[in-house]
């Protein structure tokens, strides 16, 4: 059976289950981000060792003003509501994006989630915001470069290499992508990271997300055989093997 160490979600659907409920698109965002909650302990329950969200890309800033604020103001409330039962579950929090370009009180409480947790040896929840997957490897380029040129690195970079350059150096590839919502399209999320991953999506959204329907996703995904670009029935060899 397929084993899911790295399951990635992209938790859609926020305004659009605020709207049929009648409520404000920020009620939507509230109830998204109480089951982050929900699907974390779900998935470390199941076996997942790393859960990576998606919950602000580059593109969002696109939306309005005041979207945008209550979006940023969400980490503060998420935290003080849940930090302490992460650190008592073993949770170790990484965060995955361009945090600088945050507002400052915003990314004082990503970094003091990440900070307080770093010792922790469960599950690795990433939270991904201010992320955007093709600045992500252009980023890496970046870095690279400036390594070659000053005598830190050589021209004979492999996948390997050039992965630790990324913004998830040290986590393993992702086996199993979820889009909720219906919508199925990647949206310049971990491009390089889902190069071999189980791709499903769901046509609930992310408040209904429930452990249930991530249950019914892991047995879809142990049901698939995945080949790395072999043949059916025989075992992968090189590196895909040893994902």
């Amino acid at each position: 059976m397929n084993e899911c160490r790295h399951a990635a979600i992209i938790m859609d659907g926020n305004g659009r289950w605020a709207k049929a409920h009648g409520k404000p698109r920020t009620a939507g965002h509230l109830a998204g981000a109480d089951n982050v909650r929900t699907i974390a302990i779900a998935a470390d329950q199941l076996g997942i060792r790393y859960l990576t969200l998606y919950a602000f890309s580059t593109e969002n800033w696109r939306r309005s003003k005041e979207e945008v604020g209550y979006i940023m103001k969400l980490p503060a409330y998420f935290f003080k509501k849940y930090m302490q039962e992460f650190l008592d579950r073993g949770f170790q929090m990484h965060m995955i994006g361009e945090l600088d370009a945050l507002p400052a009180d915003t990314r004082r409480v990503l970094l003091d989630a990440v900070e307080e947790s770093k010792n922790n040896t469960g599950l690795s929840l990433n939270i991904c915001m201010n992320y955007g997957s093709q600045r992500e490897i252009l980023l890496a380029a970046r870095r690279y470069a400036a390594d070659v040129r000053d005598g830190k690195a050589d021209l004979n970079l492999d996948e390997h290499g050039f992965e630790q350059y990324l913004m998830t150096a040290g986590m393993p590839p992702v086996d199993l992508l979820i889009r909720t919502s219906g919508e199925q399209r990647i949206s310049n999320y971990l491009l390089w990271q889902i190069a071999y991953a189980e791709l499903e999506f769901v046509p609930e959204s992310w408040p209904e997300f429930t452990p249930e329907v991530l249950k019914r996703c892991l047995q879809e995904y142990y049901a698939r055989d995945r080949r790395f670009g072999g043949v059916a029935g025989e075992k992968p060899v090189g590196s895909a093997a040893n994902l």
